[in-house]
């Protein structure tokens, strides 16, 4: 029998059981009354607030109640456990502690119903209400220690390893630093930690392995150490727990190093010891780190104690297994001999249980009403076996020696065992030559044979074609240079000068012409301002320039540009022209640094206001056609979401203040999920 200690509820303090339990009968009970109610009515609204707090009480403390194992309905072995943890008359004190309080509450709910009952107003029937819960909440005060502590032995037996003290299980024991986890790591899927030094572990570790196609529990217990019982720690009376009352094979591993810090004698001590806790239970010495030393490099002394273990090993429960099988020698580094050590724990504990069984009146029972039929001889002719003339041939050469047969588990065991050896399954083909079982197995393409096109000069050809790539791509580059060499004469430096910028100009429209078709051509008109000519070469300077030297006179283009360029910017206001003495001439420089055309203050302003109350085109259009199409395809986007009534980035949002769920008075059965 398992038992899951995960599924204990949690005990809550007392503080927090007093606030869930006044609140569970706020909420579940009606929380109106009046005193034009007649007394009767006002009675029964009383009676059900005290009756609904003793069932909250009453399940509540019920439900820990059947949680919690009681120490004497569960296996010794738990019951035991429970005693070394946690102190068992602590533990069946604190349980009937709550079981006390919670009939004292359930007392208290029927006497102050009683008065209840006979309340003669509303203020009356109140403070008897009043008096019911208070002294419940009370009772459940003077208990807060027992909740924190059974609170705390919840915490703990929920990280308890889940142990079934009935299945077949190997227990491991010894001093501390043995190689008992070591041994635990290698055999199962547990993963103990390790370290080299004493009392790494310190509680039960399980861990489950696969043997004759049977589940197998390992137990992986603390070290103990060579001292009376009364003197054993919590670490060590785990471990004399678990072997005291758990139906298992007890596995005693030896350190022949002595690197454990203990001596043999020390071990062999501790072993004669604890002997009575190995009664009527199958036992399984092993010698352990027999890489550093061997059982045939011990002293005759040490040899004489291990020989007296392995004396008290046999007994009438013992198999009889040969003298290597009795002490088997492993060596959990080097993982030598580890698997036989799981072999013959098992194979001992499978034996010991069917002996316990066919000792048992159940299996007597049992061959008691089996029957086995002979059948009646039909006449007198003799009539033998026949064996087969090759079987029978076959069957002496395997005698004798000269026929050894092999089979695929003796290959597999050769090889590594199951998991690491794989089998060949190519060597039972029948093929009309034995030498093509090993083939490369050939692929078919399109209804051909991948084979048939392989070339065995494969590696000659591909060299030969990497050659030909090479000295074409050679001959390609001096064409090229020849090429360049003929489209550039010799130049002046002037001229290369102007075909650098030549080059310069076509990548960089290869590079725009690039950048436009990545969008599809959706490249918003911009202004000529600062935002769309970061780098100032827009300039009337560089337009002189490039437009003279073509022969085109740029005069009034340039005036015209610092017009418009004048309006944009603005002027100086009149006042802070008569700062400046009023009719003093300001001098305006433009970027070129020559004289700009003076233009009179309140002229300018008129310019500047006009163009503000200007109608202005929309960024990144081109004309008010364009702006209106724009405007028609958002209130077309729009049109969907207003139909379905959604808000958008311009509605007005006021924010509730008081939100209906929090305010709106109590809720009704069933409707505590916000809480």
């Amino acid at each position: 029998m398992q038992y899951n200690f995960k599924k204990i509820t949690t005990v809550p303090t007392a503080k927090d059981f007093i606030d869930v339990v006044l609140s569970r009968t706020q909420r579940q009970t009606p929380t109106v009354v009046h005193r034009g109610y007649a007394i009767t009515r006002i009675r029964q609204f009383y009676m059900r607030k005290v009756k609904y707090t003793q069932t909250s009480w009453n399940e509540k403390l019920s439900k820990i109640l059947e949680d919690f194992p009681r120490v004497d309905d569960i296996h010794p072995f738990y019951s035991d456990l429970l005693n070394v943890l946690y102190d068992k008359d602590h533990y069946k004190l604190a349980l009937g502690q709550l079981n006390t309080a919670k009939n004292i509450i359930d007392k208290i709910a029927k006497d102050y119903v009683k008065l209840l009952k006979y309340g003669d107003s509303l203020y009356r029937c109140k403070q008897l209400k009043r008096a019911a819960l208070g002294r419940m909440c009370t009772i459940m005060k003077k208990h807060a220690a027992s909740l924190a502590y059974l609170e705390q032995v919840r915490q703990h037996m929920s990280r308890l390893p889940s142990i079934d003290p009935n299945t077949r299980t190997i227990l491991v024991c010894g001093y501390p630093n043995v190689g008992k986890s070591s041994f635990m790591n290698k055999v199962t899927r547990a993963d103990v930690e390790v370290q080299p030094y004493a009392f790494t572990t310190k509680s039960i570790y399980v861990g489950h392995t696969d043997y004759k196609y049977l589940r197998w529990q390992v137990l992986d217990t603390p070290g103990i150490l060579d001292r009376p019982l009364e003197e054993r720690n919590t670490i060590e009376m785990q471990s004399i727990t678990a072997m005291a009352h758990l139906r298992a094979v007890v596995l005693y591993i030896v350190d022949a190093s002595e690197q454990c810090g203990y001596t043999i004698k020390q071990q062999a001590d501790l072993f004669h010891s604890i002997k009575p806790l190995f009664a009527n239970k199958p036992l399984v010495i092993a010698v352990n780190k027999v890489d550093v030393r061997k059982l045939e490099d011990l002293k005759p002394e040490d040899a004489a104690l291990i020989a007296g273990m392995r004396a008290a090993v046999r007994g009438p429960a013992a198999l009889t297994l040969g003298e290597e099988e009795e002490l088997p020698c492993m060596s959990t580094l080097s993982e030598e001999g580890v698997m036989e050590v799981k072999r013959v724990c098992c194979d001992k504990l499978l034996a010991a249980r069917v002996e316990q069984k066919l000792a048992s009146r159940r299996a007597g029972e049992v061959l008691n009403r089996l029957h086995v039929a002979q059948p009646k001889p039909r006449d007198n002719i003799s009539r033998p076996a026949v064996i087969p003339h090759s079987v029978a041939i076959n069957k002496a050469k395997k005698a004798s020696g000269e026929l050894k047969i092999v089979t695929e588990k003796m290959l597999q065991e050769e090889n590594g065992g199951a998991g690491v050896y794989n089998a060949d399954l190519r060597k039972n083909y029948l093929l009309d030559n034995d030498d093509w079982k090993y083939d490369i197995m050939p692929e078919i393409y399109n209804g051909k044979n991948v084979a048939d096109f392989i070339d065995p000069e494969i590696d000659e050809r591909l060299a030969e074609l990497e050659r030909e790539e090479e000295e074409l791509e050679a001959k390609f580059q001096e064409d090229k240079a020849a090429a360049e060499m003929e489209m550039e004469p010799d130049l002046d430096d002037e001229e290369k000068e102007l075909l650098g910028q030549v080059r310069a100009r076509r990548a960089k429209l290869v590079s725009e012409h690039r950048r436009k078709k990545s969008v599809a051509n959706n490249v918003p008109t911009m202004r000529r301002d600062r935002t769309s000519d970061p780098e100032r070469r827009l300039t009337t300077t560089r337009m002189k320039e490039s437009l003279g030297a073509m022969g085109i006179d740029t005069t009034l283009a340039v005036a015209r540009a610092r017009s418009a360029s004048a309006v944009r910017e603005g002027r100086k206001r009149s006042r802070s022209l008569a700062g400046n003495g009023g009719d003093e001439d300001v001098d305006a420089m433009d970027a070129d640094g020559e004289e700009k055309p003076r233009v009179h203050s309140s002229k300018s302003r008129s310019v500047s206001v006009a163009r503000r109350t200007s109608k202005s085109k929309g960024a990144g259009l081109r004309d008010e056609s364009e702006k209106m199409r724009a405007q028609k395809l958002a209130d077309k986007a729009q049109r969907k979401m207003n139909k379905r009534a959604k808000t958008g980035e311009a509605d007005r949002v006021i924010i509730t203040k008081m939100p209906k769920h929090l305010f709106s008075g109590k809720r009704g059965n069933g409707k505590t999920d916000r809480r």
